[in-house]
């Protein structure tokens, strides 16, 4: 096989995972992704487990699922309160890449591991790579690998066929975003804020014009997240991206549930998300 044939091969392969099917089934029935973060291991891992079968029952479409850090600079009180209470149970790398592959058993949701560069980097490139591919995981984002940097993972990530999933934010620059979507695969993701992670009262005025911005220089979808709480908030959302990422809020639930009504409360908070995405 020529080398020509093989990059077409490559790229062949990479249009039919898992996360690009999702966006082009959803498209094709004029409907939008919604994404939802949660944490691996809070409040502990079979609830982990059990929460990602029951946001999929309830309407989310794509998972990204947490790995617990110990300095998450990107987050805000939320989401660095949930990191904190799974490292005190201990959740390791290790227990994230088993979480998807007991998942993987039940579910053929997409599912983006979400996290930062060290403990990748203290894992190893290719053992990661390696390990979140044979898992079942569709994609990575790395929150504090900027794209120009991202060659050595994005190399491992390609080999095993997973997506490399970058952010862009409000101050991204023509050139910037270039760089960026140039290196990325899956989606795009776009922090509607400029800031760190968190439940915000209202959407940017300025993110449908970001958005129309970003797909000048790619085709990739593009989900907005940081900040959206409600299904008003959602549905705005759901009217000019691709999809629409909920993470603090929905840790907020997870977090203010007891054990007994869990499951029950995080679906009713992803149902009332999806339902608001749809009526836009």
């Amino acid at each position: 096989m020529t080398v020509r044939a093989k990059a077409v091969k490559a790229k062949d392969e990479k249009v039919t995972g898992r996360l690009s099917r999702t966006f082009a089934a959803l498209r094709a029935r004029n409907e939008k992704a919604l994404i939802t973060f949660i944490t691996a291991g809070d409040p502990d891992i079979k609830a982990t487990k059990d929460l990602i079968l029951a946001l999929e029952a309830n309407g989310a479409d794509i998972i990204e699922l947490g790995m617990p850090f110990s300095d998450p600079m990107a987050d805000g009180p939320t989401i660095q309160a949930s990191s904190e209470r799974a490292l005190r149970k201990g959740t390791t790398p290790e227990d994230v890449i088993d979480i998807v592959a007991e998942v993987r058993k039940r579910s053929g949701i997409p599912i983006v591991l979400f996290g930062y560069y060290n403990p990748i980097f203290q894992y190893g490139l290719k053992r990661f790579a390696k390990a979140a591919a044979s898992a079942g995981a569709d994609g990575v984002l790395v929150v504090d690998l900027p794209a120009e940097e991202a060659g050595e993972l994005k190399a491992e990530l390609d080999r095993v066929g997973c997506d490399l999933i970058f952010l862009l934010t409000p101050t991204s620059n023509d050139g910037r975003i270039k760089v960026t979507v140039d290196k990325a695969s899956g989606f795009v993701y776009f922090v509607s804020v400029a800031g760190v992670t968190g439940a915000r009262a209202s959407v940017s005025r300025g993110v449908p014009g970001y958005v129309r911005k970003i797909r000048r220089f790619t085709d990739l979808p593009v989900g907005v997240g940081f900040g959206i709480s409600t299904p008003a908030q959602a549905k705005e959302v759901a009217a000019f991206a691709d999809g629409v990422v909920v993470g603090s809020a929905l840790v907020n639930v997870i977090a203010s549930s007891g054990a007994d009504v869990l499951l029950k409360n995080a679906g009713a908070f992803v149902s009332a998300i999806k339902a608001g995405m749809r009526q836009g």
